[in-house]
């Protein structure tokens, strides 16, 4: 017996002009090129999304029945993409340190940079932010409280939204984290690493932030400048990482006989990508700094650029000299030393000063990198010379360039650059003490910070986190 074969079922075609209140503007859509498939109609279907987060953040703006200037959505929009850029550059951060880390704790390592930025927002945004900003109770601008939360309502039509204000602000906080990650890699516990970070992003940070970027801080009342933060940021940074990497010791086979062994990298490629990253990143930090879309955003940038181009030639030209063939170690760390360097005299200084500030920044981190091994503290990916050795350079050279105050630059002598190095010296006592205390009682609760001998030759990856990085790949040594 035979069976026979049915037709395929045809839907009829629904001409417009029969088609229902509902299925008139799908038929529409549909006859529009490019909307005929299933993902251009998902597309469409974040349209409703978008307007929807518009509409709450023009409800925000209105929260205190203010309406923004043009210019005051201008200078907020600029401000949020660069708070976007600037935490963008976690990612740079992981890849760096994890590229230039061994394999068996990268794991560890892309936690730490990922966890801290999660935890740095919280902080800032429970603490941290008035402590820095806004403290009704002060003691004569060295310290402010004014407890939990920031004041979110807009009070004025050419202002930055307190929003946007606070969510560029968290983003540097979590920088400062972030540097003290590169420091402790490769041998800290990732639950004591945690709480430090907790106690760095919500207290000590904005304490020493509130010196020079609260205007009635001391140390901006004496006229101290850092406009991105070249110590108030890395400095601060650096000195935290470096009181942690001396309590913790060197790794397991850094030094032998008193000299330095080399532990390389397990992978450059996401090391330079991620110096790529950062550069990117930076256009955030510097030129967001100015907290307003004007004339001296690309200024700022270009100067950020030439920095970043004079450390890169520096850091490859004197590796090359002193070890004989170009290192890109060197030259990754080169270019964010001269980052670094113009990051406090970004807006200040001339076009032909910027390349010197970051050429100059450049010769001295390769030099640093060495002196740090030299005196046997472990530094695994040249964190504290890039960023404390560095960051106090570049605070220093606005008093040499500045246009209007430094000393090759102006008539006005020695007077800024003595400010500077009182900035310099302050911030570097203030960040070691409370930094040494914050880790000692962390290491007292929990017996150490330092992870065991049998985990650190392990690997943190299984010891801390229980799996790998390249699970699927055999490594000829960890």
């Amino acid at each position: 017996m035979t069976t026979a074969q049915l037709p395929p079922s045809r839907r009829r075609t629904v001409r417009l002009q029969e088609a229902s209140l509902l299925e008139g503007p799908m038929l529409l859509l549909r006859s529009i090129r490019g909307f005929s498939s299933n993902r251009s109609m998902l597309w469409l279907a974040c349209v409703p999304l978008a307007l929807f987060g518009l509409g709450l953040f023009n409800l925000a703006v209105h929260a205190a029945d203010v309406e923004l200037s043009v210019t005051g959505l201008a200078n907020n929009l600029w401000v949020l993409v660069a708070a976007i850029l600037v935490i963008f550059m976690n990612a740079g951060f992981a890849m760096v340190e994890a590229g230039m880390c061994r394999q068996k704790n990268a794991v560890n390592i892309l936690a730490k940079n990922l966890v801290v930025f999660t935890l740095a927002v919280t902080a800032y945004w429970f603490i941290g932010y008035k402590i820095m900003y806004e403290g009704d109770w002060t003691i004569a601008g060295v310290f402010r409280f004014g407890g939990p939360f920031f004041d979110p309502s807009v009070t004025e039509a050419d202002g930055l939204v307190p929003s946007v204000a606070f969510l560029f602000q968290a983003a540097f906080a979590g920088t400062a984290a972030t540097i003290v990650s590169g420091l402790v890699a490769e041998r800290i516990k990732f639950g004591e690493f945690v709480l430090f970070s907790l106690v760095l992003t919500g207290i000590i940070y904005p304490i020493a932030g509130s010196w020079t970027w609260s205007s009635d801080g001391w140390l901006a009342v004496a006229g101290f400048k850092d406009f991105a933060g070249s110590t108030v940021v890395h400095s601060v940074g650096a000195w935290a990482g470096l009181v942690g990497a001396m309590l913790l010791g060197p790794r397991i086979g850094k030094f032998t006989g008193g000299k330095a062994q080399a532990l390389p990298g397990h992978n450059m490629a996401i090391a330079t990508l991620g110096c790529l990253v950062l550069w990117i990143g930076w256009y955030g930090f510097n030129p967001g700094s100015a907290l307003a879309m004007n004339a001296s955003v690309p200024y700022i940038a270009v100067t950020t650029t030439l920095a970043a181009a004079g450390g890169g030639i520096a850091g490859t030209f004197v590796s090359q000299l002193t070890s004989g063939k170009p290192d890109l170690t060197m030259a990754i760390n080169g270019i964010l030393a001269g980052l670094v360097s113009i990051t406090a005299a970004c807006d200040g200084v001339s076009m032909w000063a910027a390349w010197v500030i970051g050429f100059i920044g450049g010769v001295i981190v390769v030099f640093s990198v060495a002196f740090i091994d030299g005196i046997n503290i472990d530094d695994p990916v040249g964190a504290f010379s890039v960023h404390g050795i560095c960051g106090i350079w570049g605070t220093l050279a606005v008093g040499l360039f500045n246009i209007e105050s430094g000393l090759f630059t102006s008539s006005k002598g020695f007077g800024q650059l003595g400010t500077q190095a009182l900035g310099c010296i302050a911030y570097g006592v203030f960040t070691v003490v409370a930094c040494w205390i914050t880790w000692q009682i962390i290491g007292a609760l929990f017996g150490g910070i330092r992870v065991t001998e049998a985990e650190e030759i392990e690997g943190l990856d299984i010891g801390e986190h229980g799996m790998e990085a390249y699970p699927d790949f055999a490594s000829a040594g960890n």
